[in-house]
């Protein structure tokens, strides 16, 4: 397909310089292996396949690039100060109870004592009670296991943030 039928934002997302389409990346998932991947790929023909470039990336991240690209993510309820985009996400816990809110802080401060991140959970449009309840579901499952649903949870994120990447209209 050339550019002239590829939909407008991906169309610009494939001419970028590669630093800023690498910097554009980074902003939708931190980890460096997943970035250089979707870098490679283009120029891409269709959203669709973009999106299974992102999910391929993600199915070949090692547990160090899983790492790094969870490194990337506030706790849910404590989005990043200035950061839209977390903020947005996060929105299922801006109306929270005070109550909520402390039991999440618990609830993080758990799971990250034991895998040694923060919980990580495709948050958009989940409400504060789905994302508690997630956390305390997930928080007694193995490491393996948890390492799993972090893969699955980051990759709807990734293409979340993606479809914002590549959107007609920059807002």
């Amino acid at each position: 397909m050339t550019s002239s039928t590829t939909p407008g934002g991906l169309a610009r997302f494939n001419a970028l310089a590669d630093s800023a389409a690498r910097a554009a990346l980074h902003e939708a998932c931190a980890s460096t292996a997943w970035g250089q991947h979707l870098l490679a790929g283009r120029p891409y023909a269709t959203t669709e396949d973009l999106y299974a470039a992102s999910d391929a990336a993600m199915a070949d991240l090692t547990a160090d690039d899983l790492a790094e690209a969870v490194a990337g993510h506030p706790p849910i309820g404590r989005p990043k100060p200035g950061d839209p985009t977390s903020a947005r996400e996060q929105r299922g816990m801006a109306g929270a109870s005070d109550e909520l809110k402390s039991e999440m802080l618990e609830l993080n401060l758990a799971y990250q004592e034991r895998f040694g991140h923060v919980f990580l959970i495709c948050a958009t449009g989940r409400t504060g009670e789905q994302m508690r309840d997630a956390v305390r579901e997930r928080i007694g499952n193995t490491p393996e296991r948890e390492r799993e649903i972090v893969r699955t949870e980051l990759g709807k994120i990734n293409r979340i943030r993606l479809g914002n990447l590549v959107q007609e209209e920059r807002a």
